[in-house]
């Protein structure tokens, strides 16, 4: 009985002096600042919780994104914010009021990436080894500044990597028929469904888009068919034919692995007339066709019935230069303006057709091309089979989600420079993207596997 308020006295007395030196700790010693990024490991098309904690409250920060490309190019974005009251940032939540972009933008800080100033000129961000990521460096700066401002300014850093390929994907070079490409099967026996996927004037071999199909559960196969080291010169010219694609898109239909009742083809720009095309070509039956900023024809004058084409630079009668020197493919592109012998007879389409148009395309006549497809189809009683999404803002190179799109680009180094303007404004065209892709999946999966 006497003991008992002598043991509480000291109890009381000890939990006092905890709580006096729980204060004096808060008080004199804030936790360090703290930046977070989950997933640090993702996939390209997959969005980032980026937060900043431990801050100064109510207090000006820049959180910035650095990356280099494969070609050692520095690319950044950054953005302002206030903290909030309780010193955090959270860029799902919180709106930037100056930088690279402005507003809630939770994905600014990818799809922002720009080259860093003093950098090479006309570049464009493309993905060239898709099974290693991007590295990118996001820090948080104290105060209003620019990276280049940024000199001891680092408050908090994270290092998070965007992917293309998921684990599991295998990636196949394809060398054989002629052929040249690379193949992506997703993880697993299979079968899958699969797309054809075909890519511009710009030539080579672009993997990116296959690879995020394959990350995504469908067997894609890239294809080359210009400007390659590995197809028959002179690379200024589409010296594949028909049979070439067709032989391409046998070859994916009957792989062991591949549902052979279920293979579509996309196509971007010029790919968009070779999917097209082909898909009207005895021995092609693709399940779905999706049409990214592309003619109904060729912008190049044919130089056989197959499908082969002269010089690149045989119509350059329509090439369109404005005052800073840049070069457009525009009124070539309009379908007027094709070469008649290449117009696809869209009305013998029969698969479910997607198109989508940037409406601040600078590259192509987009819109002239799929109202042509839309009335075609209309007055051929398939409008049933035709999807059009169409969006303001958004310019020629619809690649996927949180990609920085590149309004103007090198074109060519010889015999001189040639720049070509592509259209586009970042945050419409970053949206463009976000939402063409989910519909893109979309589509595939009702197409595809239902």
């Amino acid at each position: 009985m006497r003991l008992k308020p002598c043991f509480n006295l000291h109890r009381n007395l000890t939990g006092l002096h905890r709580a006096v030196g729980a204060v004096r700790w808060r008080s004199s010693c804030r936790p360090a600042p703290l930046l977070t990024a989950a997933p640090v490991r993702a996939l390209i098309d997959e969005q980032i919780s980026i937060k900043g904690h431990f801050l100064l409250p109510s207090s000006p920060v820049t959180v910035c994104a650095r990356m280099h490309s494969e070609d050692g190019d520095l690319w950044e974005a950054f953005a302002h914010y206030n903290t909030n009251a309780d010193g955090t940032v959270n860029l799902s939540r919180d709106h930037s009021i100056g930088g690279s972009y402005m507003g809630c933008e939770p994905m600014g800080l990818f799809w922002g990436l720009q080259p860093a100033p003093g950098a090479r000129e006309g570049l464009r961000l493309r993905k060239k080894y898709v099974d290693t990521p991007y590295v990118v460096h996001i820090s948080v700066l104290d105060g209003h500044v620019s990276p280049s401002e940024a000199q001891g300014a680092e408050l908090a850093a994270v290092t998070a990597e965007r992917w293309y390929m998921a684990p599991g994907v295998r990636r196949i070079e394809i060398r054989q028929n002629t052929l040249v490409g690379t193949l992506f099967l997703p993880p697993g026996p299979g079968p899958f469904p699969a797309m054809l996927d075909l890519w511009g004037m710009g030539g080579g071999l672009v993997e990116y888009r296959s690879a995020l199909f394959a990350s995504r559960g469908y067997a894609s196969f890239s294809l080359a068919y210009i400007e390659h080291k590995d197809l028959p010169g002179p690379k200024n010219c589409l010296n594949v034919d028909d049979s070439y694609f067709k032989t391409a898109f046998h070859l994916l239909r009957d792989h062991p692995q591949v549902c052979a009742d279920r293979v579509g083809m996309i196509g971007l720009s010029y790919g968009v007339y070779l999917a097209l095309r082909n898909a009207t070509q005895p021995g092609v039956k693709p399940s779905c066709l999706i049409c990214i900023n592309g003619p109904v024809g060729s912008t190049i004058k044919l130089s056989d019935a197959g499908g082969r084409t002269e010089n690149i630079e045989s119509n350059n009668k329509y090439w369109e230069y404005d005052d800073q020197g840049l070069v457009t493919f525009k009124e070539i592109s309009s379908p007027a303006n094709l070469d008649p012998e290449s117009k696809v007879k869209i009305e013998n389409i029969t698969c479910p057709l997607m198109y989508i148009e940037g409406e601040d395309d600078q590259n192509a006549s987009s819109t002239d091309n799929a109202n042509l497809i839309e009335e075609t189809l209309r007055a051929a009683d398939k409008s049933h089979l035709f999807t059009r999404l169409s969006y303001p803002g958004a310019g020629h190179l619809i690649e996927p989600p949180y990609s920085p799109n590149s309004r103007i680009s090198l074109w060519r180094v010889k015999p001189e420079k040639v720049f070509t303007l592509w259209g586009g404004h970042l945050a419409p065209h970053a949206a463009a993207q976000e939402d063409s892709w989910k519909k893109m999946l979309e589509f595939m999966e009702n197409n595809l596997r239902r």
